[in-house]
């Protein structure tokens, strides 16, 4: 499919108990932009379910690849994020990301990913509401709204906000 995103590769980071709209939302939106989106997890063809059951299968694994590899990174919450942080390449992958300007969307718990990997500091951020002390903490001023961008880094709360969080990812590869 030709769009605007023809020519950008996209990553959307998965592990177990992912929240289901977070990975599918992005992915279904950006491939029809036009991007090649990539499922990238700890292991290569493994099957990650979602929190309801629902499978995602890596397409490779985070040891394959180079963050530069790709134009935007997608980080979905759930209880997602608690396990990839688990894993310190997941970890290194987001590091290296943000230090090297890919664009780098993090949703609802997913923001965690960003706490793990340090890279918040100064920055003014959003996530769900419950991790707002782990994101201040982090060194991120914490605000309340559907979507923030500050830099390469775009943030959002929650399902409802996708339709925004994902527009801002667009406007950010775009422009």
């Amino acid at each position: 499919m030709n769009g605007p995103l023809t020519g950008k590769n996209i990553a959307i980071l998965l592990e177990q108990l992912y929240q289901v709209l977070e990975v599918w939302f992005p992915k279904y939106r950006f491939q029809e932009d036009g991007a090649t989106v990539t499922f990238v997890g700890p292991e290569q063809g493994k099957e990650y379910p979602s929190k309801e059951g629902y499978p995602a299968v890596s397409d490779v694994s985070v040891g394959q690849i180079q963050a530069t590899d790709f134009d935007a990174i997608v980080i979905p919450g759930g209880f997602a994020p608690d396990f990839m942080r688990r894993h310190q390449p997941m970890i290194d992958f987001v590091k290296s990301a943000v230090q090297n300007g890919v664009v780098v969307g993090a949703i609802c718990h997913g923001v965690w990913m960003l706490c793990s990997a340090k890279v918040l500091q100064g920055k003014t951020a959003t996530s769900f509401f419950a991790i707002r002390a782990d994101v201040e903490n982090a060194g991120a001023t914490w605000v309340d709204q559907e979507v923030v961008r500050d830099g390469n880094i775009i943030t959002s709360r929650k399902p409802d906000d996708l339709p925004a969080f994902c527009a801002k990812i667009r406007e950010a590869l775009t422009t």
